[in-house]
């Protein structure tokens, strides 16, 4: 048996206390609210992304060039700027230019923030990142009718149905857009998401 002096005990406790505050000041961090605020109104989900006692919420997934991407709970009605903001908001890289800040958010949606690429590149082709799905959760007019087959009239009754209606489940409901059949929904199927 290993017989410790209290002097080399102190020596081992020193580092290891220090050692377990730092980790109890970065876990106690996780999960917890600075209180209440306009641009982040909730935490961001732990681990088991259970969110006991808070409001009806969206959960959202945030990723690309935001400070602390991730899963985050947010309050009905949310924007897509209250979920970059609780990210922990855009990085110096950040091209908000090619996100719409004031779109409303729906529950299980990605918002992705993409990078600007080096000077003379383009980092957006059409409006969202290049190889990107477009949100019809999010997309505008404008990103819409980029699409094949879909002019400014048929974008502009997809976004109209998605305001009075709520947001896409599937791909399968632009089916009930007038305007939109069975062909052009499976042309469509790999270039869009709910």
């Amino acid at each position: 048996m290993i017989t410790l002096t209290r002097t080399q005990l102190a020596m081992l406790a020193v580092p290891l206390v220090a050692l377990l505050a730092v980790a109890g000041s970065r876990l106690s961090g996780l999960g917890a609210s600075e209180g209440p605020s306009a641009a982040a109104p909730l935490a961001r989900l732990d681990g088991d992304g259970s969110g006991a006692g808070v409001v009806p919420a969206l959960v959202v997934h945030v990723v690309g060039a935001v400070h602390r991407p991730g899963l985050f709970r947010l309050k009905d009605g949310s924007r897509v700027a209250d979920a970059v903001a609780r990210a922990g908001g855009p990085t110096r890289r950040a091209d908000l230019s090619a996100v719409n800040l004031a779109a409303p958010l729906a529950d299980g949606q990605q918002v992705i923030v993409p990078r600007r690429g080096p000077a003379g590149e383009a980092a957006v082709v059409g409006g969202s990142v290049a190889g990107a799905k477009v949100s019809l959760a999010i997309a505008t007019v404008d990103q819409l009718d980029e699409l094949p087959g879909i002019g400014p009239v048929t974008a502009q009754k997809i976004v109209d149905w998605r305001a009075s209606h709520g947001p896409f489940q599937s791909v399968d409901d632009l089916d009930d857009v007038p305007g939109i059949g069975p062909a052009r929904i499976e042309q469509l199927r790999d270039l869009v998401t709910p």
